[in-house]
């Protein structure tokens, strides 16, 4: 029996989950899963039994947002502050991980066709130096293509970057902070704080959020679609610097030959996308690299 898909929503929480699928749904939702510890000591137990019904409380919540119709989530799951934690339970941490997330893995084909893949995410400082050095001479070599360095390209850099934005974030336990989580991709996201514990987190408590997300949809998307605009808005203004840059050096007037300055605008946009993609294949590959080093390190 598959972890995420065992057991089915009740007849009630169906009828709920139609309801609210006939509003706007977030394509991607993500988790700050806090209070594990503080459950397992509201229910005095070893917190390495908090842990683990935190975990199975994520598998539980995957197959909520499966019928729901969520089919990307990310989750905050171990950050390099835990490492602070004794000894014994950052051990402790790392066995169950492995536990459910070979299983997780051993599930991932048949989870496919679900659509639901599985991946992990690090933190810019976890890369090997190898990476950190292509992206440093990358920086330094666009000092004479200040237009290649853009909130865009940094988007692309990140691991996230095959993924959307997510549309809500949830932190539970009733901590009204991000803890460094996606700061970057949560900017334009409806955030939600619970006080709920994790492992008591429930299908209501899922719904309520949605329907905050709900709520503030048309605000949310007001804004997102304003800043992409803006962002266009301020690269075409760079090409257009550039462009009347050239022209001058050229002999041209300030304004220029229109038919020249739409070339040029174009050979500037095409030039950009070359060296961007190029970069990008070399990121992509600096990374397959590095994963396929640590796998055989791992093996």
């Amino acid at each position: 029996m598959s972890w995420i898909r065992e057991g089915e929503l009740t007849i009630i929480e169906r009828f709920c989950a139609n309801i609210i699928k006939a509003g706007p749904m977030p394509k991607h939702v993500a988790f700050i899963m806090d209070g594990n510890r503080r459950y397992a000591q509201k229910c005095h137990v070893e917190r390495q039994q908090g842990h683990s019904q935190g975990f199975d409380k994520l598998a539980q919540t995957l197959r909520w947002c499966l019928n729901l119709g969520i089919r990307e989530v990310t989750v905050y799951a171990f950050s390099i502050e835990n490492f602070k934690r004794s000894k014994e339970e950052v051990d402790g941490l790392m066995d169950l991980a492995r536990q459910k997330f070979s299983r997780l893995l051993e599930e991932q084909e048949s989870l496919k066709k679900h659509g639901v893949c599985i991946r992990v995410l690090g933190d810019l400082p976890l890369l090997p130096l190898d990476i950190q050095e292509l992206i440093a001479q990358a920086v330094l070599a666009t000092k004479n293509y200040n237009n290649d360095v853009s909130e865009s390209l940094l988007d692309k850099c990140l691991y996230t970057s095959n993924s959307p934005d997510p549309d809500l974030l949830i932190r539970t336990s009733g901590e009204v902070r991000l803890s460094d989580f996606l700061l970057w991709q949560t900017s334009h996201s409806c955030l939600v704080f619970q006080s709920v514990l994790w492992p008591e987190y429930s299908f209501w408590n899922l719904c309520e959020a949605i329907l905050r997300f709900q709520m503030n949809y048309s605000a949310l998307q007001k804004a997102r679609d304003s800043y992409m605009e803006e962002r266009r808005r301020q690269q075409m203004e760079r090409d257009q610097a550039y462009v009347a840059k050239k022209l001058q050096q050229e002999g041209f007037a300030s304004h220029g030959d229109t038919r020249r300055r739409r070339t040029l605008l174009q050979k500037c946009t095409a030039m950009r996308e070359e060296r961007i993609q190029g970069f990008l294949q070399a990121l992509e590959h600096k990374r397959a690299d590095f994963f396929e080093r640590l796998c055989t390190v791992s093996a």
